[in-house]
Order: structure tokens, then sequence, then C-alpha cells
């Protein structure tokens, strides 16, 4: 009788379930503080797309590095971020991640090698590819993921970057997480051509699609061009399909699409299609993933706790972490 190899070991995959009901139970909760008035400017969330960040990051080393976005939480708990730290950054406490001055666009953890979330769109190309530099120069061996959206992919920095991390052979993935909209534009209607992946061609890089709602197939992507990159072939271009299920951020009536495109989308879902996935071969029982996320759902509420019982920022430190 034949023994079935499973694509990665069960720890392994379990641990991406944990991640992925990570992302979406802690952003369920952000939408209820915002609400609520704890959470002031403006949230995005990243619900929906989950298996991206968790895919792609599995594929990574401890050590590798990560730049983010402005929908940043997910990437950011893929990678190893601490929820508690988190969810006191949002709710503006001084034992946030940047001690409640940064918010939910500016999250970083240095020693994650979570190098920042970014405001600016595009925002993190320029750092990604000098991350990528860094750990060349230093012969470390390390990797970095650069994410951004398909309204991203327009800017001018992803062309510069990706120009030069080829000519350098920089251990960089650009990954497009091509979630349908570039906050209300269409991507079909923003973009000159229909698969992005193609502009990888441009840079003498290989461009790779992947169903961004299939986490093992976006682990599976990136974890060849991790190998590629590691072996000091260059850089590559992962464009990942995928959707969004709430608004560009909170506030978002969303005229742009229809009802019935979200609920298609929704029945796409990545972590139930995960969950049937992970049942149907065997590899954990329905009991277990319950288990799972009934553990995440005291580890979100536990953050929850740890940030309203934070303190507020001194009015004294106010100057403090300027530096322009």
């Amino acid at each position: 009788m034949a023994v079935k190899v499973l694509p990665l070991a069960k720890p392994v995959m379990l641990d991406m379930f944990d991640r992925m009901v990570t992302i979406r139970f802690f952003e369920e909760r952000v939408l209820e503080l915002f609400r609520e008035g704890l959470i002031r400017g403006s949230t995005h969330t990243y619900i929906g797309m989950e298996a991206d960040a968790v895919g792609a990051c599995t594929a990574l080393r401890p050590d590798d590095y990560i730049t983010s976005t402005h929908r940043g939480h997910g990437h950011c708990i893929a990678k190893g971020g601490d929820v508690r730290l988190m969810m006191a950054e949002l709710l503006g406490k001084a034992t946030g991640y940047c001690k409640g001055k940064g918010g939910s666009m500016h999250i970083a953890d240095l020693d994650m090698g979570i190098l920042g979330a970014n405001g600016i769109v595009g925002g993190g190309m320029g750092i990604a590819t000098g991350a990528a530099l860094s750990a060349k120069m230093r012969g470390s061996g390390q990797v970095c993921i650069c994410f951004f959206g398909d309204g991203g992919i327009n800017q001018g920095a992803f062309h510069e970057n990706a120009n030069l991390a080829s000519i350098w052979k920089l251990p960089v993935i650009y990954f497009c997480e091509n979630n349908q909209y570039a906050m209300s534009m269409s991507s079909k209607r923003a973009n000159a051509v229909a698969d992005l992946s193609v502009r990888a061609v441009s840079y003498n890089m290989p461009g790779v699609n992947v169903d961004g709602m299939d986490v093992l197939a976006v682990e599976e992507a990136v974890a060849k061009a991790v190998e590629r990159a590691r072996a000091g072939e260059g850089p590559s271009l992962i464009v990942a399909t995928t959707y969004r299920f709430e608004g560009h951020n909170i506030g978002d009536p969303q005229p742009y699409r229809t009802k019935e495109e979200v609920e298609e989308w929704r029945k796409r879902d990545s972590i139930e299609r995960f969950r049937q996935y992970l049942v149907k071969e065997g590899i954990a029982t329905a009991a277990e993933t319950e288990a799972i996320e009934k553990k995440v759902r005291q580890r979100i509420d536990d953050a929850v706790q740890f940030a309203r019982e934070s303190p507020e920022p001194e009015l004294s430190s106010v100057e403090e972490d300027v530096y322009a």
C-alpha cells in the first residue's frame, strides 16, 4: 500500500491553520473595537486574504524579512507578531509595538524580521530591495518578501526596484496580492494586461500566478521563489489572486462591487477550504480544528484585555522616537 505523501508535515499545517484563524479573529475584533470608538484613525482589515500571508511566511526562515502594506495586520501575525502588542498599538497604548504612535498602518517588529507596514502605496518596495541588498552583501542567506497590492504594482517604485533587484540578483520576492480592487478601482480597469505576472518578463525574472485562496498553493509557489533567491539566482514576482471580504477600510460603503460578487468569493473562503482539506485528508479531525479555534479566540480575548488595561502614552513622551 502506497504511503500518502503530505505537502507539509502535520504540525506545520496545523500551525498554518492556527495563524489563518488568528488573523480572521483578530480582524473581526478590530472591527468591533473600531465601532466602539476605541481605535482611532482608519483601519484596513485582511479578512478573506489569510492564505496569502500565511502561505508566504510559512516558506520563510525566522530570520528572513517581510515588508508590509496599509493592510498589514495579517502579514504581521503570519510572520510571528505578538497579537497583544499589535492590539495595544491599535488602541494607541504605550505597550504597543510603536508605543501607541504608529497605529494600524505602521506596525513593525525588527526582531521578527517585520520591517514595517507602510501607509504609502508601494512604500515598502525600496525597503524590501534594500534589505535584500543587505542580506546579499552580508552573505547571510536571508530573503525578503515584499507584499503589495494590485494598485501598488502600477507605482513607479515597483519598476525601479524590480529592475535593480534583477540586475544585482537580489534575494527578494515581490508578492502582489491582487484582491481585485485598488481602493475602489477594479484591477481589470487599471491594468493594460490581464495577467500581471507577465510584467516580470521585462525584468528577466520568473512571474508566477497562484490561487491566493489556497494556502498550500501559495506556500509552494513562495518556497520555490525562496529557494531560487537563496541560491543567488535573484528575484521573483508572484501574483496571488485573492479577495478582501470587507471594504477597503471600515468606512467604505463599497458602491463599486455587488453583494453577489462578495458572496461568490466568500464561498471560496480559504480558511474553510483548508479546514475541509485537513479533515478530508485525515490530517486533523473536525474536533481538532475546533479546538484550535477555541484556543485562538481565548488568545485574542487576552490580547484585547491586555490592550484595554494598558496605559496611555505619557504626554512627556510626545517628542520621543521622532526623527523628522
